[in-house]
């Protein structure tokens, strides 16, 4: 499974990069807006330490809109892929942006179905939301069990990144159903080396090491 993070700020960035364990990032405008400086600056440092898919997305509702914003944000780095929402403005575009040789994340997608879509329309990534599912008593996660299935059975080269991640048991599970990569935030990141017994293991190690005769 591929580990990307899921933030604009390029400290959590680097501190996730030099734990040797990074493979891209997810931004979105919620994101970015916590951060100072221009957008098309933070995107572009944030490829300059991170060797993998950076997503930025379009904000326009409209096809052309959209395709106009993703030829755009390609400019900025060759690792920048386009974070397009689920709609049928966002079909188009994701089409068009793919027969251009630009890749695409397929974003707020909330059924197997969406997925299926964007699929057919060519998206290199499609991200389900399970986090925002679970919100609405929903099991996020059983949709990434489908949507994994469904692109198995018909071979469909679209990867799968689990988003809106709240808990580790989320890339645990997304693990086992076998999605492609899971977008962390930075706090969740951080809990997923943890367990009380290292803690206590290393502990014991260190006070027993005191009696080791030197």
């Amino acid at each position: 499974m591929k580990l990307f993070i899921d933030t604009a700020n390029l400290d959590e960035i680097k501190t996730a990069q030099s734990w040797g364990i990074l493979d891209g990032v997810t931004t979105n405008p919620t994101l970015l807006s916590r951060e100072k400086g221009n957008f098309r600056n933070i995107l572009r440092s944030i490829c300059e330490v991170v060797d993998g898919p950076v997503s930025g997305e379009v904000v326009s509702l409209d096809a052309e809109g959209m395709i106009k914003e993703g030829k755009d944000l390609a400019t900025i780095h060759s690792n920048i892929v386009i974070k397009i929402p689920m709609t049928l403005e966002g079909l188009k575009a994701i089409k068009s942006l793919t027969a251009a040789g630009i890749r695409t994340n397929t974003t707020l997608v909330f059924s197997p179905l969406q997925a299926l879509l964007a699929a057919k329309a060519g998206t290199t990534f499609v991200s389900p939301f399970v986090g925002r599912l679970d919100d609405i008593h929903q099991v996020g996660m059983d949709i990434v069990s489908q949507i994994v299935t469904i692109y198995e059975n018909y071979r469909y080269e679209t990867e799968v990144i689990v988003a809106s991640i709240r808990n580790p048991l989320h890339i645990v599970e997304a693990a086992m159903f076998g999605a492609h990569i899971c977008t962390i935030p930075f706090s969740v990141m951080q809990k997923m080396v943890k367990h009380p017994l290292t803690d206590s293991g290393i502990k014991r190690f260190l006070e027993d090491w005191k009696k080791v005769e030197k």
